[in-house]
């Protein structure tokens, strides 16, 4: 049975990714919470960190939002060497060259409220559930409906729940 790793106040996980989400970079506390070793994570798709509960519909709109050079907000359930899991604040960036061209994708992650993750969790689990029945087009549908719910739009509303 796999158990959450809560991260510490002061954590602030980096990475940094090519433009195919390759790892290029991570820090320590990256290593210390996923459980890997430099070497092995080097290179290697930064999906190795992604937990089956995450809904495929939140990765399209945070690959959405950075391929269009746009920053991104989002709560994530990573899985850990050790099939444990922690949750995530985290805030992806792309960077960029002297041209304005996108050159790869900068994270960094937080310790997230824990109210926040409660109403996530709720979120994320209508969203699989759409996901599964409809596929992931319904799936970005439904968040959108959600999020519109709100009166905000998605980044707006993921900095609300980091209040």
């Amino acid at each position: 049975m796999s158990k959450e790793k809560i991260l510490d106040p002061n954590t602030l996980i980096t990475s940094k990714t090519d433009l195919k989400g390759n790892i290029i970079y991570a820090n320590d506390d990256f290593l210390k919470y996923a459980g890997y070793k430099m070497e092995e994570i080097l290179y290697k798709p930064h999906n190795i960190v992604r937990h089956p509960d995450m809904p495929r519909t939140v990765f399209k709109c945070l690959w959405d939002y950075i391929q269009d050079g746009r920053e991104i907000f989002a709560f994530v359930k990573n899985k850990t060497k050790q099939n444990d899991y922690y949750w995530v604040f985290t805030n992806v960036t792309a960077s960029f060259d002297e041209q304005g061209s996108i050159i790869n994708y900068y994270s960094v992650r937080r310790k997230p409220k824990s109210e926040a993750i409660s109403t996530i969790e709720q979120v994320y689990k209508i969203l699989l559930e759409v996901e599964q029945k409809k596929g992931i087009k319904a799936g970005i549908d439904e968040l959108m409906n959600i999020v519109n719910s709100y009166g905000m739009n998605y980044n707006q509303l993921i900095l609300e729940l980091q209040k």
